[in-house]
C-alpha cells in the first residue's frame, strides 16, 4: 500500500477508510506517560468493515506509550447470533466481548483491562417487551455489563446517515422507546446515547423525563460538517454549545469528550497527504472540549477514543496527546477524572 493520503471517501457520516501506512508517517512520544486512562469508548468488529479486533487494539495500546488501564466497548452490531429470535441476536456481541475481557482479566495479554465495561444494544424500541431482552444481555455480561445504546442519530440529509441507520427520527421521543427506557433504572442500566448536535434537545427532554437514568452523551454531541452542514463550523457552533449548555443542567446526564475525528466532523484530516499532529488536533478541537468540560464539570466528563472510527483521522497515541494538550490547565484531580475518574465511576467499573 502507498503512503499517499487515504481517499476521501465518505460511505458514511461515521467512517472513513484508516490505513496503518498513512498513519506511520507521523508518531509522538506519549504525553504523561504515567497518567491513567480508562477509555471510555471503542469498538471491536471484524467484515464487512476494516477488522479491528482485540489484537489489533492491544497493538494500538502498546505502540502508544500511554498507560491505558481498562476500556470500555460499545454496540456496534459485531458478532450478532446468525439465529434464535431477531430481538436477542445482539446477546452475542455481548458474549463475544465478554470473552474478550475474560482474556484481558487474565493478566496473559498485558495490564490493560479491556472492555472492564460493555454496552449492547437492548431494543428499547420494543417497549415492555425489551424486558427479556435486557435481562439475556445482563445474564450474558455478568457484572462487566453496564447498559445499553440505541442509535437515534438522524438527518435527512443522506451523506450522514450512520452505518445501519434503521431508525425513525424523533426516536427519542417515541411513546414505546420510553416505555423500554423506564426499565433501565429498575435494573441498574445506563444509557449511551449517540446523535447529532441538532438533536441535543431531544435528549435533554428524555433526561429530563427519567432523571433517575444514568444517561452518557457519545462523542461531544457530535458536531457535524459535511453535507448541507459543510463550511458551517462558525455558524453552528453557538447552537451546538447552548444546547450542551442546557443539556448539562440535567445532573444524570455526563458527557464523552471524543469522537471528533469522525468524518461526519467534516475536519478533513483524514484527506490530508499527513496525519495531523497532537498540537493540530488540539487546537482544532479545543473550543467543544472546553465548552464541555465548562458545562459538565470534570467530575461528569470523560475522554473516549471512539475506535476505530477516528483512526480515520489519527492514532492512538497521537489521539491521547491531544486530549492531553487540551487538558494541561486542569488540576491534578480534575485530569485523574477526565481520563479516568468519570468513567470508572459512571459505568461502576471493577464493581462486584
Amino acid at each position: 500500500m502507498s503512503g499517499a493520503a487515504p481517499a476521501a471517501v465518505v460511505t458514511s457520516g461515521s467512517y472513513a477508510p484508516y490505513r496503518d501506512d498513512w498513519l506511520a508517517l507521523h508518531t509522538e512520544p506519549a504525553l504523561e506517560p504515567d497518567l491513567p486512562i480508562v477509555d471510555a469508548h471503542h469498538h471491536l468488529w471484524d467484515a464487512p468493515r476494516p477488522k479491528y479486533m482485540y489484537e489489533d487494539m492491544r497493538r494500538d495500546i502498546a505502540a502508544s506509550g500511554h498507560n491505558v488501564v481498562a476500556t470500555v466497548h460499545v454496540d456496534c452490531r459485531s458478532m450478532y447470533r446468525q439465529d434464535g429470535p431477531a430481538e436477542l441476536r445482539s446477546v452475542g456481541e455481548v458474549e463475544f466481548v465478554n470473552g474478550v475481557a475474560a482474556m484481558a482479566a487474565s493478566g496473559a495479554y498485558g495490564t490493560t483491562r479491556a472492555c472492564a465495561g460493555i454496552v449492547g444494544f437492548g431494543a428499547l424500541h420494543l417497549g415492555a417487551r425489551a424486558r427479556p431482552v435486557l435481562e439475556a444481555l445482563v445474564q450474558a455480561g455478568g457484572a462487566r455489563f453496564k447498559g445499553v445504546r440505541q442509535i437515534s442519530a438522524w438527518d435527512d440529509d443522506p451523506r450522514l446517515a450512520p452505518p445501519n441507520a434503521e431508525r425513525p427520527p424523533g426516536l427519542l421521543a417515541d411513546r414505546t422507546f420510553r416505555e423500554g427506557f423506564a426499565l433501565l433504572a429498575p435494573l441498574g442500566l445506563r444509557f449511551d446515547a449517540w446523535l447529532y448536535q441538532t438533536q441535543i434537545p431531544e435528549l435533554t427532554d428524555l433526561a429530563r423525563a427519567f432523571p433517575e437514568t444514568p444517561i452518557v452523551l457519545d462523542h461531544a454531541g457530535t458536531p457535524v460538517g459535511i453535507g448541507r452542514y459543510a463550511g458551517r463550523r462558525r455558524e453552528l457552533f453557538g447552537p451546538w454549545k447552548n444546547a450542551i449548555v442546557e443539556l448539562a443542567s440535567c445532573p444524570n446526564v455526563s458527557i464523552k469528550l471524543g469522537g471528533l475525528g469522525m468524518i461526519v466532523g467534516g475536519f478533513g484530516f483524514n484527506e490530508r497527504e499527513r496525519p495531523p499532529t497532537s498540537v493540530e488536533l488540539a487546537e482544532a478541537w479545543k473550543p467543544y472540549v472546553e465548552t464541555c468540560i465548562e458545562a459538565f464539570g470534570a467530575s461528569r466528563c470523560m475522554f473516549e477514543s471512539n475506535f476505530p472510527p477516528d483512526r480515520a483521522t489519527c492514532s492512538y497515541g497521537v489521539l491521547w496527546n491531544a486530549f492531553k494538550r487540551m487538558a494541561a490547565g486542569a488540576s491534578t484531580e480534575e485530569k485523574a477524572a477526565l481520563f479516568a475518574g468519570t468513567a470508572q465511576r459512571f459505568y461502576g467499573l471493577f464493581a462486584r
